[in-house]
């Protein structure tokens, strides 16, 4: 009988464990399964890079980002650039004296005052901002928002020159990165190339 209640009372604790550790396991995956599809789900996303030819070196581009499907407020200012080459890397932080509104449209891009003398920041144009939470010293982008990162590459790299690899990351405070990666053409025909779309 003594034999008979220690066999019950182990697989009462046996079937405890495996209950609590089963339910703990889980919680976990529950939460793990939100963090994920808040990563993936989140962030910031790549429509379109452009690059400015000047004399056969690429002396500005253009990041064209809008915030992914579900993602929260996104803080520019809480956003940095990753950007090298096959010598230099670089990481650039917005400059809010750079802020340009473009949403009226701009007679040229690319010589709006967006794009910093120093290798260590980027501007920012405004294209779409219905609420207008995109403002100079706060600029926050939200669903239905768009706006171009400003890069002056002559002061990064001293101008991109042709067959040249080019990769980085944007990255917002929160959610998942954008990859830059693009190649220059081999010949630049045109004063504006698209270097890489998504």
């Amino acid at each position: 009988m003594i034999i008979f209640i220690a066999m019950v009372l182990v697989a009462g604790i046996a079937a405890y464990i495996i209950l609590s550790t089963g339910s703990e396991l889980q919680i976990k995956s529950g939460t793990t399964g939100r963090q994920t599809i808040q990563d993936v789900a989140t962030g910031l996303k790549i429509s379109t890079i452009e690059g400015h030819n000047s004399s056969g070196l690429i002396d500005k581009i253009v990041i064209i980002i809008t915030p992914r499907a579900g993602s929260p407020d996104i803080g520019l200012d809480r956003t940095i650039i990753e950007l090298s080459n096959t010598s230099i890397k670089c990481v650039l932080q917005y400059s809010s004296g750079h802020w340009v509104d473009g949403k009226s449209g701009l007679a040229d891009l690319f010589t709006a005052d967006a794009f910093s003398s120093f290798s260590s920041e980027f501007g920012c144009i405004v294209l779409k901002d219905d609420d207008s939470s995109c403002s100079q010293n706060t600029p926050v982008i939200n669903q239905g928002d768009s706006v171009m990162l400003a890069l002056n590459t002559s002061a990064i790299f001293h101008g991109i020159p042709e067959n040249e690899n080019i990769q980085g990351n944007v990255i917002p405070g929160d959610g998942a990165w954008s990859i830059i990666d693009f190649r220059t053409p081999s010949s630049f025909v045109k004063s504006i190339l698209i270097l890489q779309e998504d």
